[in-house]
């Protein structure tokens, strides 16, 4: 009988022990997975993983704040590109016309289309503008 109140003692230490180890382990788990989901494996993390993965996500960030650094400048040269490009389409336009007024100089009363022509120019020259102000209105991505 004291042998097998002995190994019953084993057994319930054993046991006990193993319920301990596994809540041990699932404190140290969740507490883990709260700082860092990669290493809620371990049960002991050095102080110098914990500084290598502070420094890894620090670096991490910094890439990323450069790369929106370099898509921020990226976008106001193409939105100073698209203004210029307003601006040069306006000059052609301008040149167009004064070209056409005088290609037709004194022909107008003798053209029975003119009033074409002069809504056809007012029509261009609203299509040129609608544009500028579409490029040139504040760009809500920078």
């Amino acid at each position: 009988m004291d042998r097998d109140s002995h190994s019953e003692d084993t057994l319930s230490t054993m046991v006990l022990e193993n319920i301990k180890n596994k809540l041990i382990h699932a404190f140290r788990a969740a507490g883990e997975s709260r700082e860092d989901p990669q290493e809620a494996g371990c049960t002991v993390r050095p102080v110098s993983m914990g500084r290598s993965y502070q420094a890894n996500e620090e670096l991490r960030r910094a890439k990323i704040d450069g790369a929106l650094t370099w898509l921020r400048s990226e976008l106001h040269e193409m939105r100073s590109q698209d203004l210029q490009l307003a601006q040069t389409l306006l000059g052609l336009n301008t040149e167009i016309q004064r070209l056409r007024r005088e290609s037709f100089g004194g022909l107008h009363h003798l053209m029975p289309n003119s009033k074409k022509h002069t809504q056809k120019n007012v029509l261009d020259i609203e299509y040129i503008f609608f544009f500028y102000r579409l490029l040139t209105s504040p760009a809500q991505y920078i």
